[in-house]
């Protein structure tokens, strides 16, 4: 099997499958209880925190644990926007985020907030400049995506979040669900206030995430119903899931020191490989993140492309998994100004630490002949 899916889920390590057994067996106490069994839990959930807070180089109060990328993009942006909204009720996002992230903004206009989003060049990123010209006397709330999950672009955050500085009432909220291993953050250094990463995306198991929030932020829970995660985020914590995640982030941040850079050679000999294949067009812009590549068959729908790949054991995407089962063109690619002969029928390749050239050769070797199947067939209806 080959997995270029990578940026839709990550298979867990067995590693982390094996803390998550053990620690759910073991220390199964419900960690707000008294006794020494709950006490047990919430002993381990605390040493998780300060041990995600140290690979994370935050402090452990601004390490908060949730269910994942979804749940952590709408505490961010409604979590603010509603509890500072006395303020201001002008936001900033742009119009290539995750689904989470722009939909929590639609719902956010709904309740009387207004969004600016910013356009995107034909690279899939937005300047420094874009932001300053945005910003109004009433901006509460930036949120930027770090690394695009689509086409890889980008965005500078640590541009934005030095200009932010002259704007002490504005949070700065980065959705690092795709970046996160691949792309660094410095939090501190990059002035971020709010960020969201999901474990799921980096080897551990869906269902866990991790919301860091500045110490002195605040934000308005999305739920009700207990004081876990000092009331920001209520609800009985998934102590084994938690625990598990900072392994796979432990694992993670080691895997990427040794296997970044060849991760990207990869991506880049396989984009090489495919730009001349006929019909073949490559979306994702050259300055990307080293784990994706984004390209179209011209005049061939997407979801036969990825079946076709998948009857050869190789397996890849449509668009972003939380939309790759509707069949409309993908917004990205037509907010970098795409036509809808790219925009309707582009793939996505994702690739972790442990992808091979091997399985590049083999991957090419595959799609040259699928996309010329697929072609002639076309061809002759």
């Amino acid at each position: 099997m080959i997995y270029f899916d990578n940026s839709a889920t990550t298979k867990p390590y067995k590693e982390v499958v094996e803390t998550y057994i053990k620690t759910a067996s073991e220390y199964f106490g419900n960690p707000s209880s008294l006794h020494p069994l709950g006490k047990a839990s919430e002993r381990l959930l605390n040493q998780a925190r300060e041990l995600g807070a140290t690979y994370l180089n935050v402090l452990p109060k601004e390490v908060y644990f949730t269910s994942g990328g979804t749940e952590g993009n709408n505490i961010a942006i409604k979590g603010t926007a509603r509890l500072h909204k006395s303020r201001g009720r002008h936001l900033i996002t742009t119009n290539i985020e995750h689904p989470s992230s722009l939909e929590a903004f639609q719902q956010l206009e709904s309740e009387g907030f207004e969004v600016t989003y910013l356009e995107v060049d034909e690279n899939g990123v937005i300047t420094t400049n874009q932001v300053a010209a945005a910003i109004k006397s009433n901006t509460i709330l930036v949120s930027i995506i770090h690394v695009n999950n689509e086409v890889g672009s980008i965005l500078p955050i640590n541009g934005i979040g030095q200009l932010l500085t002259n704007y002490p009432k504005i949070l700065f909220h980065v959705d690092h669900v795709q970046g996160f291993g691949k792309v660094p953050l410095r939090f501190y250094e990059d002035k971020v206030d709010l960020c969201t990463i999901s474990a799921h995306k980096f080897h551990g198991l869906k269902g866990n995430g991790i919301l860091y929030i500045r110490d002195g932020v605040r934000v308005e829970p999305l739920m009700s119903g207990g004081k876990q995660e000092r009331g920001n985020r209520p609800g009985t914590e998934n102590v084994p899931g938690v625990v598990a995640m900072i392994k796979a982030l432990r694992l993670s941040l080691q895997a990427s020191k040794k296997n970044v850079e060849s991760m990207e050679k990869m991506n880049r000999w396989i984009e090489k490989e495919c730009f001349d294949l006929d019909g073949v067009v490559i979306n994702s812009p050259t300055m990307r993140a080293p784990h994706i590549l984004n390209m179209s068959v011209i005049g061939v729908k997407p979801e036969v492309v990825v079946q076709a790949l998948a009857e050869k054991d190789i397996y890849v995407s449509t668009k972003s998994a939380c939309s790759s089962k509707q069949s409309e063109p993908s917004k990205v690619l037509e907010a970098m100004g795409f036509d809808n002969d790219r925009s309707s029928t582009s793939i996505r390749l994702s690739f972790t630490y442990e992808n091979t050239m091997e399985e590049a050769m083999l991957f090419v070797q595959a799609f040259s002949s699928t996309v010329e199947t697929l072609k002639k067939v076309v061809e002759k209806k």
